[in-house]
C-alpha cells in the first residue's frame, strides 16, 4: 500500500491581510482532505449527516458545527456522507498564527485565547450552546464593510469562543503532531519519556522513581495535572502512533501493534475499537478513501 500525500492548500490570504471569510451556500461539499499553515474557524449549519474529518477523529454532525484548527499539519474535510441539505450555511475564517503575537497572547487578557488556540491545535469543537450564541456574531461579521470594525468583530469572535464551557478536542496529539503545553516539570518529564519509550514495557514504579515520588502519590499528582490515569495517557499515545503509521505507512496490522507497544493483536483491535470505533483495518480503509494524489 503506497501512502498517499495530502493536498497542501495555498489560501487567498496576503500578508498584508489580518484574516480571510468568505460566506456561502452551497449543495454539497467538494474540498479534499487538506492542511494549511493558516488557522481556520469552520461554521456549518444545516447539514446534519455531513461527515467531519479531523486528523484521526471522524464524526458525523448534526444542524450545527463550529471547529477552530491551529495545527498546519492537521488534515481536515467536511465531506457528504448521509447530508441530504443542498441548502448547506458555511462560514469559514483563515487567518495567520502571527496575528497574534506572543507577546500580545501573554497579556492576561489574551490568556484564555492563548489556552483555546494551543487546544485547537488538534482541531477544537464547540458546543450547540456555543455555536448558538456566537451565531449573530459570525453573520454580522461576514457582512462588515469596515475593515476595522471587522477586526474588532473578529477578536471579539475569538474571545467569545474562548470563554465558552464544552469545547472539545478533535484529534489525538500523537496525530496531530501536537507539543504539549504541560506546566508542571515533573508531567512534561513523563510526557516525554512516554512519547519516547511508548513502544517498551514501562512500569509505573520506573516512573514514580524518576520523578522521586511514591507510586500512589504519583498516580494521585499525574491524574491531577492530566486528568487521566498513566494507563489511559500511555494508551492515548500507543493509538495515537498507530494512527500515524496506518495512514502513513504500509506496515501490516500486526506490525503497527508491536511497533506502537502492543504485545497482543487481539487486544489491540479491541482497545483501538473501544476507542475509535472501529477496527484498525477498517480505519485504514476509510481513511485513504479520504486521500488525494497530488
Amino acid at each position: 500500500m503506497l501512502a498517499s500525500t495530502t493536498l497542501q492548500e495555498i489560501t487567498p490570504l496576503s500578508e498584508k491581510d489580518c484574516f480571510y471569510i468568505v460566506d456561502r451556500i452551497k449543495s454539497t461539499f467538494t474540498y479534499p482532505l487538506h492542511k494549511h499553515a493558516e488557522c481556520e474557524i469552520n461554521y456549518v449549519e444545516n447539514a446534519k449527516g455531513t461527515r467531519r474529518i479531523v486528523g484521526d477523529s471522524m464524526e458525523v454532525i448534526g444542524n450545527y458545527d463550529l471547529v477552530l484548527i491551529t495545527g498546519k499539519e492537521l488534515e481536515h474535510t467536511w465531506e457528504n456522507y448521509q447530508c441530504e441539505s443542498h441548502e448547506i450555511h458555511e462560514i469559514t475564517i483563515q487567518f495567520s498564527p502571527e496575528l497574534l503575537s506572543p507577546t500580545l497572547l501573554n497579556k492576561n487578557q489574551f490568556k484564555s485565547i492563548q489556552k483555546m488556540f494551543e487546544m485547537a491545535e488538534k482541531g477544537l469543537v464547540f458546543p450547540l450552546e456555543t455555536i448558538l450564541s456566537v451565531k449573530p456574531l459570525l453573520i454580522t461579521l461576514s457582512h462588515e464593510k469596515q475593515r476595522f470594525y471587522a477586526v474588532l468583530k473578529f477578536f471579539s469572535l475569538l474571545y467569545e469562543l474562548s470563554i465558552s464551557n464544552g469545547a472539545k478536542t478533535l484529534s489525538s496529539n500523537a496525530f496531530a503532531k501536537s507539543q504539549n503545553t504541560i506546566e508542571s516539570r515533573r508531567v512534561q518529564k513523563i510526557h516525554d519519556y512516554l512519547s519516547t519509550h511508548f513502544s517498551e514495557e514501562i512500569r509505573l514504579s520506573q516512573l514514580a522513581e524518576s520523578v522521586n515520588m511514591t507510586e500512589a502519590s504519583f498516580s494521585r499528582f499525574f491524574k491531577k495535572r492530566t486528568g487521566k490515569s498513566v494507563t489511559d495517557y500511555l494508551l492515548d499515545i500507543r493509538i495515537g502512533n498507530a494512527i500515524r503509521l496506518l495512514v502513513d505507512s504500509s506496515q501490516t496490522i500486526g506490525e503497527i501493534c508491536f511497533n506502537s507497544g502492543f504485545n497482543n493483536l487481539s487486544n489491540f483491535n479491541r482497545l483501538f475499537r473501544k476507542r475509535k470505533g472501529c477496527s484498525p483495518k477498517e480505519f485504514r480503509d476509510n481513511y485513504h478513501k479520504k486521500r488525494i494524489l497530488v
